[in-house]
């Protein structure tokens, strides 16, 4: 069924008051076919956000534009801890307040650029989904926060430039940012509320491998997580957006966990009597700038708001919110299983678990590969895994060449090299710009320290080695963390690594 066929009826939807649980026969948002939500996705996506590393003065941009159309209303409401400005954009006129707050993590943006996504739908026209703005409009208040962390943005780090969460900050109110928007709450007195979040790649459903792609809660507001109308209410929400996204990642959303947090502001905001939706966008494998994620994000809030408006999300149970899955942490970047490991004293079998971590560098980034775990990892699970029973442990070796700087290296150059056991390369340089010093190739560059490959499996060690079989020839690569089948093309793939 179409969204504006659905959406014709919505003039008998009654309003509901604060701490009521409205009541609906309606179901026209759940019932959304998802190629209207992928039309209108497709057609609103800000272009000018691709990548996660963007910055306050990219927000601030984007915001004056808003200025300029006049749909949304523009409020500078606070400054950040380094003075840069905090934004609240405003739409509609509607009786039901809403409050959505992006970014208090400066390395979370998943859901800030879905909201520049949904703030040009809102100031879309004529394109067949009026009824759904006048909806959104005249039902709702609605109260966008879209980057509270603008100086943690500039870093791309978790925290404050007063190195404090302020996800941790609602009860104390120790950064300027986390006072600012308690004090929002204050004045507007959501009834509803999204915090939006980024979680770390490496949950998973519960018994599987597939990563949790989009995780959802509602908080809890005491210690005994009890259910009063108002997180009932969040966790209808929720069930409204479960359905929708089981079409889109049937098996791949979780809940996060519910243990109250005193000093969260998911929590606080569920007891100032705000029904608040907690989302985290998760991984999703070949997703590294989770753009199909920011999609997701896009189709769910824009979903939950129709719901919210029409009072739809009462059709739905609890009992179907207790059924999601709690996340899993059972995910690495590569599980190796069966591995044959031999050192100078001894020789055994074993599963090898390998994660990367990331080092942000201004707008980019490179990685580091270690071994997160190892031993009997058969509940585990990876991006990329492989049983390499009958294969073992071959270390790498560096090249005795010595190269002006890496930029005389092709991909295919580079390759060549990795798939006859060279996994680094002496350079006289690493160019002219710390940027130029991060590289996409599939080989190790150093300058004047000596590269050092994985010579024994050791915990949190480096993960730069091959796996081949008793006579030599090599099958795999783990490169900086990376697991490459040599007998396959790379085909452009991207590495994210730098110059040691």
């Amino acid at each position: 069924m179409k969204l504006l066929a659905i959406l014709l009826i919505l003039g008998a939807i009654t309003t509901c008051e604060r701490g009521e649980t409205p009541v609906s026969d309606y179901s026209s948002a759940m019932n959304l076919d998802t190629i209207t939500y992928n039309t209108i996705y497709s057609t609103y996506k800000e272009p000018s956000l691709q990548y996660r590393r963007f910055k306050h003065s990219d927000v601030d941009a984007l915001i004056q534009e808003r200025k300029d159309k006049a749909v949304l209303k523009v409020d500078p409401i606070g400054k950040s801890f380094e003075g840069r400005a905090i934004y609240e954009l405003t739409y509609g006129g509607g009786d039901k307040v809403v409050m959505l707050w992006s970014q208090m993590h400066g390395d979370e943006p998943t859901a800030t650029m879905a909201l520049f996504d949904l703030f040009n739908f809102l100031e879309g026209k004529d394109d067949g989904q009026d009824t759904v703005r006048e909806l959104l409009k005249s039902k709702l208040k609605l109260h966008f926060i879209p980057m509270l962390n603008p100086d943690g943005a500039e870093r791309f780090t978790r925290r404050t430039a007063q190195s404090i969460d302020m996800n941790r900050d609602a009860r104390a109110g120790q950064t300027v940012e986390g006072a600012l928007l308690k004090e929002r709450a204050k004045f507007l007195k959501p009834r509803y509320g999204f915090n939006l979040h980024d979680q770390n790649i490496y949950y998973n459903v519960p018994e599987t491998s597939n990563p949790v792609q989009i995780s959802l809660l509602a908080p809890a507001y005491n210690y005994e997580r009890e259910i009063n109308t108002v997180r009932g209410d969040a966790m209808k929400i929720i069930v409204g957006m479960n359905r929708l996204l089981q079409q889109y990642i049937p098996d791949a959303v979780a809940k996060y966990d519910d243990a109250h947090t005193p000093r969260g502001f998911g929590d606080n905001f569920q007891s100032w009597g705000a029904s608040t939706v907690l989302i985290e966008s998760g991984g999703r494998k070949g997703d590294t700038e989770k753009q199909e994620i920011r999609r997701l994000n896009f189709i769910i809030i824009l979903n939950a708001l129709i719901q919210i408006a029409e009072g739809s999300y009462g059709q739905y149970e609890v009992q179907d919110y207790e059924k999601i899955p709690f996340n899993a942490s059972q995910l690495h970047d590569v599980v190796i299983r069966n591995l044959a490991v031999k050192t100078d004293s001894t020789a055994y079998q074993t599963d090898i678990a390998i994660r990367r971590g990331e080092t942000t560098v201004d707008r980019d980034y490179f990685v580091r590969g270690r071994v997160e775990d190892i031993g009997d990892l058969q509940e585990s699970f990876g991006y990329d895994e492989i049983d390499a029973k009958g294969l073992q442990f071959i270390p790498a070796k560096v090249s005795s060449m010595v190269l002006d700087s890496a930029a005389v290296l092709s991909q295919k150059d580079a390759f060549d090299l990795l798939k006859k056991g060279i996994m680094a390369v002496p350079v006289k340089s690493i160019g002219g710009s710390r940027a130029s010093s991060l590289h996409s190739l599939p080989i190790h560059f150093f300058t004047q320290k000596q590269f050092f490959p994985t010579t024994s499996m050791d915990l949190g060690g480096t993960a730069n080695f091959y796996i081949g079989d008793k006579a030599g020839k090599l099958y795999y690569a783990v490169f900086n963390g990376y697991l490459i089948d040599l007998s396959k093309d790379i085909n452009g793939k991207l590495f994210k690594s730098r110059v040691h």
